[in-house]
């Protein structure tokens, strides 16, 4: 990696000896695990509290999903993550997951730490937003346009063609100015990719982490784990526990979740099988 420590919001990590566990907060009527539960003000707050409690790092504040849906104005997803970005400050480093530059200005204006772009800078934009200042910048691999369908996509080699998207879009951002230390990156895992796409993506994580920025990995209840193993997407926390370790064991430093006590103690335990993190204490056959 260019930088293995950084601060982030205020707070250092070491990528080379640290995961973080990202909570996934969205004040939306359609997300695509929670349903809506956490659209009404009070209970993304109540999700924001319960995260930080639970152990988050950061919190991922959504306001309009990458899957497709009806036009959501930036004004109004702006009325929709604000209050709860505020909510979150001082609890865990904040993450926004737009892909409207005058959002990410305006969230990294009022303390958010990371802009989580899942459109890969589809407007280039949104590398103009953080230059100058402090906040990470998450580029995602996506064929398509936010909220629009991509039917059957189809690779050559899905490894080979993300990473090169990839490192084609660090480039740009690059180019006009992010720094080298301010660059996240995701594979983008289920987004516009079929089952076979992702696993083999994951198979072969280790060769997107090598682009040399930490690797965010969003895995939690996605489809190709439920299509895997046959099971509704409220029945796959096992899955995805088994497929996040793996992905930590092949470079991924950044995990974004909706179960979070879970990941929490998955993530810590793995630290310490790697010999990054002390037992809490220690009295067996001591």
């Amino acid at each position: 990696m260019f930088v293995s420590e950084r601060i982030i919001g205020g707070r250092t990590y070491n990528f080379s000896r640290r995961i973080v566990v990202m909570a996934i907060v969205n004040r939306t009527p359609d997300s695509f695990h929670d349903k809506g539960r956490t659209f009404a003000l009070a209970k993304a707050t109540e999700a924001v509290e319960r995260a930080a409690d639970e152990g988050a790092d950061w919190i991922d504040i959504g306001g309009v999903p990458f899957a497709p849906g009806p036009e959501v104005s930036a004004a109004e997803e702006l009325d929709r993550v604000m209050p709860v970005v505020e909510a979150a400050r001082g609890l865990a480093v904040v993450s926004v997951d737009t892909f409207r530059p005058e959002v990410a200005r305006a969230v990294i204006e009022a303390g958010a730490g990371v802009v989580n772009d899942t459109s890969g800078l589809r407007d280039p934009a949104m590398a103009d937003a953080v230059v100058g200042t402090d906040a990470q910048l998450v580029i995602c691999h996506s064929l398509a346009a936010p909220r629009t369908a991509y039917p059957s996509p189809r690779y050559g080699d899905v490894t080979e063609e993300v990473g090169a998207f990839l490192r084609d879009r660090v480039a740009l951002a690059l180019s006009r100015g992010v720094r080298p230390d301010q660059i996240i990156i995701d594979p983008g895992h289920d987004l516009n990719k079929n089952t076979h796409h992702s696993l083999e993506l994951t198979r072969r994580l280790d060769e997107i982490a090598a682009i040399g920025y930490p690797m965010l990995a969003a895995l939690s209840n996605k489809d190709f784990i439920g299509e895997t193993l046959d099971r509704p997407q409220q029945e796959r926390l096992a899955g995805t526990l088994a497929t996040a370790v793996f992905a930590i064991l092949h470079g991924a430093r950044i995990l974004r979740v909706h179960d979070v006590r879970a990941h929490y103690d998955a993530v810590r335990m793995t630290e310490a099988m790697l010999g990054w993190r002390e037992p809490v204490y220690t009295r067996h056959n001591i």
